[in-house]
């Protein structure tokens, strides 16, 4: 084949330095072709107008985040796609129970099962896809008894042979297929880590939900406790004649509102469980033990990410996903261009028989190489052309997909880049609003105790500090939820040399986790 063909037709196989997750070693088989003196002008002319599109197109990144960069000392990757370093890097998170449940999620998770499955299959298509390009060879087996006109009487007849055939592959088609596989398989290993890390999110997420309801909770019973407080000493004011009987109602109905808030409360918090429960396939009880253990607040800053986008872009499972499925499709162009063209098949076939009758035996050894067949397609009513026009429609949408994924992917990042900032900012202001309006009511209790304040000073003193340590509580919910949605925007540590899921399908443990220092 001319070179410039042959340098098209590499340039198809192999994508481009820097974004090539050949993890799995490719099943490659060379055979020597026979020379065909009158076919290679044909040759030529076929093997140069093989034109597949592009293995690898390129992408319009920024050149910098608008949104600010959460302040570390450098750049670090959360887990790097280690199982283990996964769970070691969600202790930053400060929750003791976090690593234990999100070890079970993922064993348990209908998502990484699927993913899994699905990257064993790609595996045995890649493997079925790479045996099309070498020989096969058969062995039969067979006798018969009976009567034989030839040899006058019963005869005994025992045969065995080896037959091989072997497709030379002239222009690429089944190489071409095999290519395709491959880049399937990198993109199917790539979406497991993405549902690994995607479970893990999920599942710190709704952990955050659960322990912030637990704050709220606990503002809450507070807030009842002190109403409670209020009302009984306001009945027995009123029954003293300090009170009168209007404020000893507004007391007691202000008690019960807010132990009703409570009981709400309570609620969601249960409720919240539940998901877990479902997340994690624990039982109930002794994801409660878990729970039980007390959270620390996290860190300011759990981990940092590059300042530039096309280093975390390079850290995406999905986005590697989608460059893969646009290779896989441009291989799937050329092999549908290669299926117009000529095909060469070799066979060839070792046989032994043995004739026994009326005390004669007949012993036959047979070998044969061919034939060498062409088959030339000729009519075909448009087939081979229409599949042609649909795996280049495939390609232009796998096109479409891979930069669609790349800018949702810097739109998450920026979006978490900015809800960091955000909170960070409003931190300050909620510690500070909450310090104010204690040191109010607390001041507003004092007055109201000694006949200086109304009690509808004292009640709008405590809704507004209710309404603060409230306020402070989602905040800090939603900074953790700012960092989670960042780790998955960045791809969760996930790297091209990502260990292959596991042969067999990992078990839910329910021992109760352990946590390395």
């Amino acid at each position: 084949m001319h070179p410039d063909c042959a340098d098209r037709r590499r340039s198809r196989r192999h994508p481009p330095p820097g974004m090539s997750l050949a993890r799995i070693k490719p099943f490659h088989f060379s055979f020597p072709r026979p020379r065909l003196p009158g076919l290679a002008p044909l040759l030529l002319a076929a093997g140069c107008s093989l034109q597949p599109p592009a293995p690898s197109v390129p992408l319009a990144t920024p050149g910098g985040w608008q949104a600010p960069l959460p302040a570390t000392a450098e750049p670090t990757l959360p887990h790097h796609s280690s199982q283990q370093r996964l769970l070691e890097w969600w202790q930053q998170a400060g929750d003791p129970a976090l690593p234990g449940l999100i070890e079970a999620a993922q064993a348990a998770s209908p998502t990484v099962g699927t993913a899994r499955s699905r990257f064993l299959q790609a595996r045995a298509t890649r493997m079925s896809a790479g045996a099309a390009l070498g020989p096969t060879l058969d062995a039969t087996a067979q006798t018969s008894r009976g009567f034989s006109q030839i040899a006058g009487g019963i005869a005994t007849q025992n045969q065995a042979g080896l037959q091989a055939s072997w497709e030379i592959d002239l222009f690429g088609a089944n190489s071409a297929t095999r290519d395709a596989a491959q880049a399937r398989l990198e993109g199917a290993q790539a979406q497991w880590h993405d549902a690994r890390i995607s479970v893990a999110a999920e599942v710190a997420n709704e952990l955050n939900n659960f322990r912030s309801c637990r704050r709220e909770l606990a503002i809450q019973e507070s807030d009842a406790a002190s109403r409670a407080e209020s009302a009984r000493l306001t009945d027995l004011a009123m029954r003293a004649g300090f009170q009168s009987t209007a404020n000893a109602a507004l007391a007691r109905a202000s008690s019960a509102e807010a132990a009703a808030r409570a009981r709400q409360q309570r609620a969601l918090c249960d409720i919240s469980v539940k998901a877990l429960v479902a997340l994690t396939a624990l039982d109930e009880p002794a994801l409660r033990a878990r729970l039980a253990a007390p959270a620390q607040p996290p860190s300011d800053t759990l981990f940092a990410i590059d300042h530039l986008p096309a280093a975390v872009l390079a850290q995406r499972p999905d986005l590697f996903n989608a460059d893969r499925n646009v290779a896989a499709a441009s291989a799937e162009v050329g092999s549908a261009q290669a299926r117009r063209y000529p095909r060469l098949t070799l066979a060839g076939s070792v046989g032994a028989a043995t004739f026994r009758a009326r005390g004669t035996n007949v012993d036959v050894s047979t070998w044969s190489i061919g034939p060498l067949a062409v088959t030339l397609p000729l009519f075909d009513g448009g087939r081979r052309r229409a599949d042609i026009d649909a795996a280049q429609a495939r390609y232009d949408e796998a096109v479409t997909q891979y930069r669609a994924t790349a800018r949702q992917a810097v739109r998450e990042v920026e979006e978490a880049l900015v809800n960091l900032e955000s909170t960070a900012a409003r931190t300050t202001d909620a510690r500070a609003a909450v310090e104010g309006y204690q040191a109010s009511f607390e001041a507003t209790e004092q007055r109201y105790r000694g006949g200086l304040a109304s009690l509808l000073e004292l009640e709008e003193s405590r809704r507004m500090l209710l309404t603060a340590r409230t306020t402070q509580s989602a905040l800090e919910r939603e900074r953790m939820a700012a960092w989670i949605a960042l780790y998955r925007a960045a791809g969760g540590g996930w790297r091209q040399e990502a260990p292959v899921p596991p042969e067999a399908s990992p078990a839910a443990s329910t021992a109760p986790a352990t946590h390395p220092s």
